[in-house]
């Protein structure tokens, strides 16, 4: 955060209007997690990707996102707060329209990287804002304010995505953001002060260089491993070597260095260890059965693209409803056991999907991502007020930039192995369903199933189909009971943790939650 403090408040009016401003960045970054969900089938067309190749547009964001948010701090703290954030917003939008000119796949894949870079600082640094805005006992009214503004992403980004694509074409749920973006480019010009800057700020940019790399070769090997057959790839062998070098010489140098990019101190709080592994899991979870969702409704079961995404937008709408319960609980019930409530309810919604098929009805799909949304929104707020409950408050500024790091992390991976999981599977049952189809099999000599006939070009063809939709279920039916039982893992995780205690600090750790 800056140097400047929660009594300087500002004036009610400007209040008003930078809090509107910042929002409205916090919107557009939010919004491009999942707009170009439902939009994926199209520019997979446009652009000639396969089915694994295509998720690369919705990874290189999260990757990018991931290895930038952190150093946003010390961006700021070094060149001023109001300028990263100008710079930031008019890059986003820049990369924004640039993806929307994109004509291939690696362009908009670069393209999608650049907005992620630029996009890393919008969350933290408008989080920073409100924060100095807002005095110590509004800070919790600022904070809900701005969790609702970071949840209304997964709310209205399928749907909005849909709608644009349906009616103008998928390049408009990049250009969306122009509108967005100078409003806010203007608003913040007009009403945000600039905060001091501290020319002696330094970054440990050897650690910086060290993750940066180990993220993107681990991130280039999922991505790519299954369209290279993993290890029998010789650029899969490189970057997994590059992987494993760069993160074992960023521990040693962790470990061995004063004041290094990762503090290590902060793995010595039991809480915050722990809240690690929770929110990469939660990473994969949600992010993962978001990505798998989309080609499920529009592949599978034929969904027109604005259908898909309305039917997917009551997930976040679910989140943002039980965000505000548990806002009202969290003071009244031990914090573990929302978290363990939010695990147990996601683990029912995914353990609901590993039994649907394409004719599960619209219902269920809408009930089902509600309660989904719904145990993130059990998970969120307790989990940032359990990791940060015990951190020492000259440790939290680190603290948060690796909690959301992890998040990103576990959002990235987990989009990149459960496609690649999909496309494996699909072909390991289509192999195991053809063994039944033999001469031999006499369910052949029923009538009912002349269609399908394996002694005549047009029946092979009608069981090939008939396999490949069978498969592809099965496939994702896995994938989901993945998610089902990583969720049910990390449940004995909620007795490690300690009950944090009562503290008139309670806002500052709830003003942590998002970015």
């Amino acid at each position: 955060m800056s140097d400047t403090t929660a009594d300087a408040v500002a004036p009610a009016i400007n209040r008003g209007a930078i809090s509107a401003c910042v929002i409205l960045a916090v919107i557009m970054q939010a919004l491009d997690t999942t707009i170009a969900n439902v939009a994926l089938p199209y520019i997979q067309g446009s652009v000639s990707a396969s089915a694994d190749q295509i998720n690369w547009v919705l990874t290189s964001y999260i990757v990018a996102a991931a290895i930038m948010t952190p150093p946003s701090g010390f961006l700021a703290a070094r060149f001023g707060r109001k300028r990263v954030l100008l710079i930031a917003i008019a890059g986003f939008v820049t990369a924004s329209v640039l993806c929307g000119l994109a004509q291939s796949l690696t362009q908009i894949v670069g393209f999608r990287l650049l907005q992620g870079f630029f996009g890393a600082a919008l969350v933290p640094l408008s989080q920073g804002i409100l924060l100095d805005i807002y005095s110590v006992e509004e800070r919790g009214s600022a904070m809900a304010m701005f969790g609702v503004s970071v949840m209304v992403g997964p709310v209205l980004g399928p749907v909005i995505g849909g709608w644009l694509t349906d009616h103008f074409s998928w390049r408009w749920v990049f250009y969306i953001n122009v509108p967005i973006g100078i409003l806010a480019f203007v608003g913040i010009s007009s009403f945000v002060q600039e905060t001091k800057i501290n020319a002696g700020s330094r970054l440990d940019w050897l650690g910086f260089g060290l993750l940066s790399v180990s993220i993107g070769a681990l991130q280039m090997m999922l991505d790519r491993g299954q369209q290279l057959d993993w290890f029998s790839s010789g650029e899969i062998i490189i970057e997994t070597i590059i992987f494993v070098s760069c993160f074992y010489m960023l521990l040693v140098h962790t470990f061995t260095r004063d004041k290094t990019f990762i503090n290590p101190r902060l793995f010595l709080d039991r809480n915050f260890a722990v809240s690690m592994l929770f929110i990469f899991v939660i990473g994969v979870t949600y992010l993962a059965s978001l990505a798998l969702m989309t080609p499920y409704l529009q592949s599978l079961m034929g969904y027109p693209v604005i259908t898909a995404g309305i039917v997917m937008g009551p997930r976040g709408l679910g989140t943002m409803v039980c965000m505000v319960i548990v806002g009202r609980l969290i003071n009244k019930v031990d914090t573990r056991l929302l978290l363990f409530a939010g695990l147990a309810i996601t683990a029912w919604a995914m353990y609901d999907m590993t039994g649907w098929t394409p004719d599960v009805s619209q219902w269920t799909i809408v009930y089902v991502g509600f309660v989904q949304g719904a145990g993130l929104g059990f998970l969120f707020v307790p989990l940032t007020t359990m990791a940060f409950a015990t951190l020492p408050a000259d440790m939290r500024g680190d603290g948060t930039g690796l909690y959301n790091l992890s998040r990103n992390i576990g959002s990235s991976v987990g989009i990149a192995v459960v496609s690649a999981l999909l496309v494996q599977n699909v072909q390991i049952n289509h192999a195991e369903l053809m063994t039944h189809v033999t001469p031999f099999n006499h369910a052949f000599d029923n009538p009912a199933a002349a269609g399908l006939s394996p002694w005549t070009a047009a029946g092979r063809a009608a069981l090939d189909q008939m396999i490949t939709l069978q498969s592809t279920v099965i496939a994702y039916a896995n994938d989901f009971k993945l998610l089902m039982l990583m969720s049910i893992a990390v449940m004995p995780l909620c007795l490690l943790l300690r009950k944090p205690g009562t503290s008139k600090n309670d806002d500052d750790e709830l003003a942590l939650v998002m970015e």
